[in-house]
């Protein structure tokens, strides 16, 4: 896989087994990233949450293109090591949390500005994920259309059956 943008353009970086996780595609890569420069403008100052790593090519992209923090969970030890290895690769340190995403946010009581949730698509974890972060925007990388009481939603983009839904808590 390669870095679409920003500073690390075209940086190579590692992918663990397909058969540990489903990377996600550059073309999707670059609308999530395009679609949140339209919605914030300069990612300066931001933190940005990679919910479950995979590889860690999404919070490598945020840094690539100027957020100021990543911060990535990844459950799976070998997917884990990948994730350091690309970090590595750039002169990095990730800033990695090795454990199941959910059981980790409950732990924490972090603000992101933006968090990608990716998980396994079979897993059943999205609602749980969405509601447990604390975030004034979250994008949803997903295999069927997504709704989650309480937020709205900002904008949805289809690419061939891998949905991007990007949500913002409803304001009281």
């Amino acid at each position: 896989m390669i870095i679409t943008a920003g500073v690390y353009k075209g940086r190579r970086i590692y992918a663990p087994d397909e058969k540990i996780t489903r990377p996600t595609l550059s073309k999707v890569r670059m609308g999530v990233f395009n679609t949140l420069y339209s919605i914030l403008g300069d990612f300066d100052g931001k933190i940005f949450l990679d919910m479950f790593g995979g590889s860690g090519i999404m919070g490598l992209e945020a840094l690539s293109r100027g957020f100021s923090k990543v911060k990535v969970f990844e459950k799976n030890p070998s997917a884990a090591e990948i994730i350091k290895k690309n970090y590595k690769t750039l002169g990095l340190k990730p800033d990695l949390t090795v454990g199941d995403s959910l059981k980790i946010i409950k732990k924490t009581n972090d603000f992101f500005d933006v968090v990608y949730i990716d998980p396994p698509y079979m897993s059943g974890v999205y609602l749980d994920a969405v509601n447990l972060v604390k975030s004034d925007l979250i994008i949803a990388e997903h295999s069927e259309s997504l709704t989650v009481e309480g937020f709205d939603i900002l904008k949805e983009k289809n690419y061939g059956g891998k949905y991007l839904t990007f949500l913002s808590p409803k304001r009281a």
